[in-house]
């Protein structure tokens, strides 16, 4: 009997193969984080950019988290349906799902920007664009340079959880790490060599971005458990909407923030303008810029929790089609365990140095109105960081076990439900901190349902184990 692709995902020890797999999902995740956190921070320090040039970055920030939305759709679902195959040893399917999930990736990305550079103004301003005209004027310049990368950011984002399933994590850390330390390099050149302002640090973005695609598609041409041929390319309908369905958790994931941000950057344009401070036009862009600032922190952290989680998804899927529950419980008590641990090493650093963080984005540059609401902001909204690790754990495992629909449900409800409703409802009676708690609240009461999920996860793991022994 021929052997399996990727046989020692059943054999190896779970803690290895976490460290193996996890690991560079981490890296690759905060890598992509670091693009438009990188840019803000270079952005905050440079004096003729300051807290406008913050706002504007904070404005087009979930308009570049949309494509991710679509492209770890795309990727995630694909690497799970893969490894799914992998594991019940059928090639045929793997490479076909990951043939047209390029398809699909370089329509979806050319549609999104079409749509951008089309609508560009009244994009911008639903997502608060116009809390001033300097902010508004600083957001166009970001955002139209930004949108002419998105193909390759979404390329380069779909590929990487796809190569991670053909057993190679590290080549898909590296591709995403070379693209982001290109962004590093070119972003103190362009902003303050060069001048060239918020384009200057879209320009850097993109040129890594674009060098992370040429990576992708290098490894495509080479890749080890799975070959493409030209029937790889033939669209299946059945096929495509069966690895979409396992990515639309990640997509809501995504989605959500951009809904929540919207929200958010509303709220706080209306209730910023009933505050005494922030109604004056020299601080109205503060409370946008403080809360982007805050939200990348969020990214980051988040990116630790959800790089954990997504990079056990072969781990789990491989495990799950060769009948071991057994590995897969195990993976899932240390998943839980670690993501815990993420979460209260974030919450310490949120509450106990949150002067330290602000200063890295510029406070030096800014009003004390600046910091004493940025202070507040963080030690309120990630309050909860243990819960919102632990949730996002939960989600994506069960998106690697199969359960699409449980995972885009409990997804939606935290995200959509909980997420942009508290967002919306909080600041009625709160004002402008109404914005800030409804990121806690929110992760509390998922977390409610979260644990019992948890916990018939745990039963359904143990059912199908002994299922397999009778058999």
């Amino acid at each position: 009997m021929e052997q399996k692709s990727n046989h020692f995902l059943e054999t190896e020890a779970i803690q290895t193969l976490m460290r193996k797999y996890a690991l560079p999902c981490i890296i690759s995740l905060l890598v992509a984080a670091l693009y438009n956190i990188v840019d803000q921070i270079f952005i905050a320090n440079a004096s003729y950019l300051g807290s406008y040039g913050n706002a504007a970055n904070t404005v087009v920030f979930p308009l570049t988290v949309v494509a991710l939305a679509a492209a770890v759709m795309i990727g995630d679902g694909c690497c799970a349906f893969v490894s799914l195959s992998l594991g019940a040893n059928d090639k045929t399917k793997a490479h076909q799902s990951i043939g047209n999930a390029i398809l699909l990736c370089l329509t979806a990305s050319l549609l999104l920007t079409a749509i951008y550079l089309l609508f560009q103004d009244a994009i911008l301003t639903m997502f608060g664009g116009q809390v001033n005209a300097e902010t508004f004027a600083l957001s166009k310049s970001y955002f139209f340079t930004i949108t002419l990368g998105i193909p390759f950011y979404m390329f380069g984002q779909a590929m990487n959880p796809i190569i991670r399933s053909d057993g190679s994590p590290k080549f898909a850390m590296i591709s995403t790490l070379a693209g982001a330390a290109v962004n590093i390099i070119l972003d103190p050149i362009f902003i303050f060599i060069f001048k060239w302002g918020m384009m200057g640090a879209a320009a850097a973005t993109v040129i890594g971005q674009v060098l992370t695609a040429v990576l992708a598609i290098w490894y495509l041409c080479h890749m080890k458990a799975v070959t493409l041929n030209k029937n790889s390319f033939t669209i299946q309908p059945k096929l495509t909407l069966r690895f979409l369905s396992l990515g639309i958790c990640s997509f809501l994931s995504q989605i959500s923030l951009v809904a929540a941000m919207a929200a958010i950057n509303n709220m706080i344009t209306k209730y910023g303008a009933l505050d005494p401070i922030f109604s004056q036009a020299q601080y109205a862009q503060i409370p946008m810029a403080v809360v982007g600032i805050v939200m990348k922190f969020f990214q980051i952290v988040i990116s630790i929790a959800v790089g954990m989680a997504a990079g056990c998804i072969p781990i789990i899927g491989y495990n799950i089609g060769a009948g071991r529950q057994d590995r897969a419980r195990s993976l899932f008590t240390h998943l839980l365990i670690w993501e815990a641990i993420v979460g209260a090493v974030a919450l310490l650093i949120a509450e106990c140095f949150p002067h330290q963080l602000i200063t890295v984005f510029g406070a030096a540059n800014e009003s004390i109105y600046y910091t004493e609401f940025a202070v507040r902001s963080f030690r309120i909204y990630l309050c909860m960081m243990i819960f919102a690790c632990v949730n996002k754990a939960t989600f994506i495992y069960l998106q690697a076990l199969g359960k699409a629909l449980v995972s885009t449900l409990l997804s939606m409800l935290r995200e959509v439900v909980f997420g942009v409703g508290f967002a919306l409802i909080l600041p009625l009676f709160f004002g402008l901190d109404g914005v800030l708690y409804s990121m806690p609240v929110s992760d509390i009461l998922t977390f409610l349902i979260s644990a019992a999920v948890i916990f018939s996860t745990y039963k359904y793991l143990d059912s199908e184990q002994k299922k397999e022994i009778l058999s």
